[in-house]
């Protein structure tokens, strides 16, 4: 999240700065940060329960993965249909406000479901009116999540944060659905839909107990008419934000269908059962968790890192897709996770960095709908391409796609910077990068 004025030019890419190294958990020094942190570390794991006690509660009341899959379109059509408008709101409203009634909303929801779960009065529809009702408070909560962190830590802690942030969630992604299946073989789901309502105490509670004194001040937008086109033309006119947002569109549409390759494999090509699918899913969580880590080190969002980082994720599905055993795939899974959330956290703090604050909420919002929206989309395509040709294919496309995407915007975003590729040696390291044209011609 950067603050840079709202003209539509776009301000020639940085290639030369020095990498700014920062601690590792830097971020958590802010008292207001910690709060945010610690609430989100309860309330994922018990978001992540919620997901599986869900879908597992649909296919018992059913017995139909189409409803699964209903009930997952349903928490995700709210972002596609409102989310440039929720990002609109989010710039006029001040964040910790919106935030409480976000996460409260979010929180009645998950009991609601409990109690009807728990007293055996439970139906299918009442499931799907869920999910529909927490897609809708995300509308608002995401944007508002996002772009509140610069409030937190302000700018030159900000890579760090959104770092964080992901290993949070990628920590809780490792332990929820494991709690959520001793849970639901023990005692019902019921009992995960009630502990995932009363997690929300852990967020409000950060959320009251902040200092609003220590908060970084950001200018909140007017209200005004034409504000979503504002915002439209504003990612138009900057190319690094556009381009970016292009980049993780590919990427989020054709190479994130986990699910959809992963299963597929564990299947059809090694024709190996519930753990080993499980286990894929593990090493990639546990790449991720190390992806967002190793990212926190690094002081600066760079467009060349988001571009590597893209590059090999899909270099590492390709080989992958050609592995010939199980255990090298299964290795495999970790590097792919670690690239995929260098890719995102990347992604993240760089379009957050190059907008205007009082444009922000409008911007992240444009960039979580492509995010998020993009699954949905490209999980059918995939998907059809896997039954049809296998899961070898259908991995290695999506790889393919995500790759080439990353090597045409790079070309693209260094024509319009004026940039060549420059390939030589550093202290005997081998250097490869960007410089500007005029850096490289011969002094008069």
């Amino acid at each position: 999240m950067s603050t840079g004025p709202g003209a539509a030019s776009a301000p020639a890419p940085r290639t030369h700065d020095t990498p700014r190294k920062t601690s590792m958990f830097a971020s958590l020094k802010v008292r207001n940060y910690r709060l945010f942190f610690l609430g989100q570390v309860v309330s994922n794991i018990g978001t992540w329960m919620q997901r599986i006690a869900q879908d597992w509660l649909v296919l018992s009341l059913t017995g139909s993965s189409a409803a699964v899959g209903i009930t997952t379109a349903l928490q995700f059509l709210p972002m596609l249909l409102f989310g440039l408008y929720g990002g609109v709101l989010v710039d006029r409203l001040r964040k910790r406000p919106a935030l409480l009634v976000t996460q409260t909303s979010m929180a009645l929801t998950a009991l609601f479901l409990a109690v009807l779960t728990l007293t055996g009065h439970v139906q299918v529809w009442h499931v799907y009116v869920a999910a529909f009702a927490m897609g809708l408070a995300t509308v608002v909560d995401n944007p508002a999540r996002q772009s509140f962190v610069s409030e937190l830590v302000g700018r030159d802690q900000l890579q760090n944060a959104v770092s964080l942030n992901s290993a949070n969630f990628q920590s809780a992604r490792l332990v929820g659905p494991a709690v959520a299946g001793l849970m639901i073989t023990g005692v019902g789901t019921g009992w995960a839909f009630l502990f995932n309502g009363l997690s929300f105490v852990a967020p409000l509670t950060g959320l009251l107990l902040m200092r609003a004194r220590e908060l970084h001040v950001v200018e909140r937008a007017p209200r005004a008419k034409g504000q979503l086109r504002e915002g439209l033309r504003y990612v138009a006119g900057r190319p690094e934000l556009t381009w970016t947002i292009v980049l993780v569109g590919f990427i989020g549409t054709f190479g994130f269908n986990f699910p959809v390759f992963l299963s597929a494999f564990a299947d059809d090509v090694f024709h190996a059962g519930a753990g080993e699918y499980s286990l894929f899913n593990t090493l990639m969580a546990v790449g991720s968790l190390t992806g967002a880590l190793l990212a926190a080190r690094r002081g600066n969002a760079r467009l060349r890192v988001l571009i590597a980082a893209a590059v090999a994720f899909g270099v590492l599905e390709i080989v992958a897709a050609l592995s010939p055993s199980l255990w090298l795939f299964a290795l495999l899974m970790a590097p792919i996770g670690i690239f995929s959330m260098t890719v995102n956290v990347t992604a993240n703090t760089s379009i957050q960095m190059a907008t205007d604050p009082a444009m922000r909420g409008r911007v992240m919002s444009l960039y979580m709908m492509v995010f998020l929206g993009g699954s949905p989309i490209g999980a059918p395509i995939v998907g059809w391409i896997t039954d049809t040709y296998g899961a070898r294919v259908g991995f290695a496309v999506g790889g393919a796609i995500a790759a080439t995407a990353a090597v045409v915007i790079a070309l693209v975003l260094a024509r319009l910077g004026n940039l060549r590729l420059s390939v030589g040696w550093d202290h005997g390291h081998p250097r490869v990068r960007f410089e500007r044209r005029e850096e490289l011609a011969p002094a008069a």
